[in-house]
């Protein structure tokens, strides 16, 4: 595998029931590359640990005073060089091919993951830990998977010197073989303690990058209530707690270090000591003590790898283990998740009614329907699950939709949500009686686009912005108008450069920083609308702009989106007025149905939220009520 041709078309299906398995299965999608660097590797250390018995070979010579001994052990030694440059070489061009192709194929893999969940995934998972996941933890996994293959050379070449030392030197061979597995092994009771202090480091550094993004995300905020100093106190307090943590877990690696250099500092005394009392004995000659002595201090070098696998495994293991947790979501990840479908769903004929079971809430087809919430949070969530992402920790009640039967609407869609209801599991959203999160993520997104209440405006020109897949119905200059964008393409043109004089080519910031929010706010919702999706949902889409402005926004949206679905959450009365009903949704399903003007005269609960009536408001409200029929039926009577 080569880097050029990353990323790859398809990174696959990960098995991400563990973070082992999942390094398992990173191994496994990069046989080829690790069978490379294994035997670069193999050529590498096995010209390491033939020196000392070229150097051994070199010493009997001269003291035999052979000079074509010499001339054989010159030779042997080039070779050597040779294999040992090469293989070198090789070596570190394979591993780090490795490391980069798993770091890049879990980074696809995360992508595709956001991708597909969108703004729920940090719902379910911290946005630090997504970052740490996306950052930090794709290197670590990385370092494992291509340390691998050079942990099975060094091993080769480990068992080679010990297996030559038996056949050259019995003696002192018997000593290595014995000695080189307790060197290798010794550290291992210190690994679960190092591990633990290692994880306790990056808990703690996770929690730091989550408190450092949300500061940032809020710093406007803060700013404005005088609050960034207690928050860079935290911070501060928070980064002081992870440089303990790796100074707790640095101690313990140094520790495992300090055995890996003097156990082998033991062996080699051992080795000189008995091997300087054979040669004295006659039992050996001079160059196998010398060609023993090189073995053992050429042991180091590989024995270095067995401590590094040691560190790449437990860095990488609690690395692997939280990019699962992140790959393993689903869009169903709901509490009483549907079974998997093998056979393809087929996409609903355009025209049918969009309906949620859960709620009862039912938008017709080809209307314009406004959903009042009292819980902000709640609309949020009803969002989520109306483009096909159910949401864990959905409160909304799973009660049946006797009131949107009771206003003669969900007769037709209750046919449809027996079908699409999962005896295990909440009831997907249906379009047109066919579940959405049954369909295949791109054709549920073709036809239900959500628009949350916080948009992202990435940057770029305005032209780049609208560029995305749409039905080709909507020109960018209709949905600017809908949108009422006029004073913000002014803007970006009185900002942009000398020589721009389309305000389509004048270029956004990141986030859109440099503008507005209301402003921001009606750039997405021309987005949304240039798409032109069968299905709009719009989680108050004017909540940042004045009133006049919005009265104008919302006569674009219901003009522009005639005869098209479409699905406003908001609790404006302007927003309100212009739909075609009116849906009230109370305690998680739907409470009444109706327009606008009918559910302020006939329903408190939905005067109360619309209009910001206390309970004491209600109450005066209804006694007035009451006092004012009771005066019209005196009336009546006396005449």
């Amino acid at each position: 595998m080569q880097i050029s041709d990353l990323p790859y078309p398809d990174p696959g299906v990960p098995d991400a029931r563990s973070g082992p398995r999942f390094l398992l299965w990173l191994g496994r999608g990069q046989l080829g590359g690790q069978l490379k660097s294994l035997c670069w590797g193999m050529l590498h250390f096995t010209g390491v640990a033939a020196l000392p018995y070229a150097v051994g070979l070199g010493v009997d010579a001269v003291v035999d005073r052979r000079p074509n001994g010499l001339l054989l052990v010159g030779l042997l030694l080039l070779v050597t060089g040779i294999a040992i440059s090469v293989g070198d070489s090789m070596l570190h061009s394979t591993a780090v091919t490795n490391w980069i192709t798993a770091a890049a194929r879990v980074q696809q893999l995360l992508a595709r993951k956001t991708a597909e969940l969108g703004s729920a995934l940090t719902r379910r998972v911290a946005a630090g830990e997504v970052v740490a996941v996306s950052t930090g933890d794709v290197e670590k996994i990385g370092w494992f998977v291509e340390a691998v293959s050079r942990f099975l050379a060094a091993v080769f070449s480990v068992v080679l010197v010990c297996v030559g030392l038996l056949f050259y030197a019995p003696e002192l061979g018997v000593v290595v073989a014995i000695g080189v597995p307790l060197i290798a092994l010794a550290p291992l009771p210190l690994l679960p303690r190092a591990t633990q202090r290692a994880d306790v480091q990056r808990e703690k550094a996770g929690k730091a990058t989550e408190l450092a993004s949300d500061t940032v995300a809020g710093l406007r905020v803060l700013r404005g209530i005088g609050g960034e100093e207690l928050f860079l106190g935290r911070y501060r307090e928070a980064s002081q707690e992870v440089r303990e943590a790796a100074v707790r877990s640095a101690r313990m690696w140094a520790l495992i270090s300090a055995i890996q250099v003097v156990l082998p500092g033991a062996l080699m005394i051992t080795v000189v000591w008995y091997g300087a009392t054979l040669v004295s004995d006659g039992r050996i000659a001079v160059g196998e003590l010398v060609a023993a002595f090189s073995a053992v201090a050429t042991l180091l070098y590989p024995l270095r790898h067995f401590q590094e696998i040691a560190m790449a495994y437990s860095f990488s293991r609690p690395s692997a283990q939280r990019a699962a947790r992140v790959l393993s979501l689903t869009r169903t990840d709901a509490a009483g998740e549907r079974p998997a479908r093998t056979d393809p769903v087929t996409a609903p004929a355009a025209g049918g009614d969009l309906y949620d079971p859960r709620t009862g809430l039912l938008a017709p087809a080809g209307r314009f329907t406004a959903v009042v919430c009292g819980d902000p949070d709640l609309a949020g969530r009803l969002a989520e699950r109306l483009g096909g992402h159910p949401m864990d920790g959905d409160p909304v009640s799973e009660a049946g939709t006797e009131a949107e039967a009771d206003a003669g609407t969900g007769s037709g869609a209750g046919s449809g949500a027996g079908s699409g209801a999962d005896e295990v599991g909440a009831p997907s959203v249906l379009l047109g009686g066919v579940a959405l999160d049954e369909l295949e993520l791109d054709t549920a997104r073709t036809l239900v686009l959500v628009q949350d209440k916080d948009p992202v405006l990435l940057s770029g020109t305005l032209r780049e912005l609208f560029d995305v897949p749409a039905s080709g119905a909507v020109e960018s200059g209709a949905a600017l108008g809908a949108a009422q964008c006029a004073d913000v393409l002014d803007a970006l043109l009185q900002a942009a450069p000398d020589g721009v004089e389309d305000p389509m080519d004048a270029r956004i910031t990141e986030r859109g920083r440099s503008l507005s929010g209301g402003q921001r706010q009606r750039l997405a919702l021309a987005r949304s609308l240039v798409t032109d999706p069968e299905v709009l949902v719009l989680d108050e889409p004017t909540s940042a702009v004045d009133s006049h402005t919005e009265a104008r926004i919302a006569d674009g949206i219901a003009a522009l989106r005639a005869g098209r679905t479409t699905v406003v959450l908001a609790s404006s009365p302007l927003l309100l007025d212009r739909a075609d009903r009116v849906v009230l949704i109370d305690g998680g399903t739907v409470a009444a149905v109706g327009t606008h003007r009918e559910l302020l005269q006939r329903e408190p609960r939905y005067r109360a939220v619309v209009t910001r009536e206390t309970d004491e408001e209600q109450r005066l409200g209804g006694l007035e009520l009451t006092e004012l029929a009771e005066a019209l039926t005196e009336i009546e009577e006396s005449a």
